[in-house]
């Protein structure tokens, strides 16, 4: 079928068609078109969510203040929002994202406190 967008309406309709019960999971993807693996999926979202879409992650944190080094969003992760990650998976997670680490590059510099006095 292909990457065919699904509205969020028709998502929501088929996780509470299975929920309640009211048709099994083979009438539900024969009446909505999309595949086993995209129910899964959108099942899955939904009970860790309780959204049947994804939010993207705009990078909200690094755009405010992007001289934040990897191990102090990775501490932030942890202490706001409970979530452990390594600090290889949120360089991951920015690069996908399109976030250049060009500009963190040069004020990492600027804090080297040799570097910094030979910018002087």
């Amino acid at each position: 079928m292909g990457n065919k967008h699904i509205s969020r309406d028709v998502k929501l309709a088929a996780i509470q068609l299975h929920n309640q019960g009211i048709l099994s999971t083979l009438e539900i993807l024969d009446c909505v078109g999309f595949s086993r693996h995209t129910f899964l999926y959108i099942q899955n979202l939904y009970h860790e969510t309780g959204d049947v879409v994804s939010r993207p992650h705009n990078g909200l944190l690094v755009r405010h203040r992007p001289d934040r080094f990897l191990n102090e969003l990775t501490t932030l992760l942890q202490e706001n929002q409970f979530i452990s990650a390594h600090y290889t998976t949120i360089h991951c997670e920015l690069s996908r994202s399109s976030v250049s680490y060009k500009k963190l590059n040069k004020v990492a510099k600027e804090r080297n406190e040799d570097l910094r006095a030979d910018f002087m």
